[in-house]
């Protein structure tokens, strides 16, 4: 922005002014939109624009305030010392404005500042966190096997304990028919032992007595003769 110097006759420095408010109000309306942007862009070359504006307006509110005093009409003199102190007014509040957005400017990138600090710490203490989880990780790990072998070798020890139990049923099972195939055989013996007895005893009443029948038959024989 060409800068409007000063000089002139009243009137003509108060244009001067009023163009230049209208510049300067421009300016900061333009940097609003771009701070409200999603971008948040700021553009240092018109911040310094307006503030050199309103820089100039003050110079030139000091000229119109010289001018305005040597008008021998004091009608005229109240009628611009109006003017002059509202174009000061409307100065001041421009550079309010622009005081303003300059102090949040620079807290806005204060705060990107630190939040890019605190990111880098971040990314150093993330890698931080993450070797220490990566080292439970590990750990947990570690346990979940050592569970898994515990597991197994129980399961194994019941599977074990199992067959031993069935083996064990199963010999009780082949000792019981055993017993019973034992004791049977054994009440065999028994029988058998009784019948031999028995046939023995038969065949001596059998023999004993035929040698009567035959001792009988010889004495009757002997009598009758």
């Amino acid at each position: 922005m060409a800068g409007i110097e000063g000089g002139g006759t009243l009137s003509e420095v108060y244009q001067s002014a009023r163009k230049l408010l209208l510049r300067a109000r421009d300016g900061i309306e333009r940097l609003e939109r771009f701070e409200s942007s999603v971008s948040g862009a700021d553009s240092p070359e018109l911040s310094f624009a307006v503030k050199k504006d309103i820089s100039q307006i003050h110079s030139l509110c000091a000229d119109m305030d010289r001018l305005w005093r040597s008008i021998p009409a004091k009608s005229q003199r109240d009628l611009w010392k109006r003017k002059v102190e509202q174009v000061a007014e409307e100065a001041d509040s421009l550079k309010d404005s622009l005081d303003k957005y300059s102090m949040r400017n620079q807290k806005r990138m204060l705060e990107a500042k630190e939040r890019a600090e605190l990111l880098g710490r971040a990314n150093g203490e993330s890698a931080h966190v993450l070797r220490i989880f990566d080292e439970e990780a590990q750990a947990m790990q570690s346990v979940r096997n050592s569970s898994r072998m515990l597991k197994e070798s129980f399961e194994t020890g019941t599977a074990i304990l199992s067959k031993y139990a069935e083996q064990r049923d199963r010999l009780k099972r082949a000792q019981r028919k055993a017993l019973d195939i034992l004791n049977t055989v054994g009440l065999s013996n028994t029988v058998l032992r009784l019948i031999e007895r028995r046939n023995r005893v038969d065949s001596w009443i059998k023999y004993v007595g035929m040698v009567s029948t035959v001792f009988i038959v010889y004495f009757f024989w002997k009598w009758t003769r």
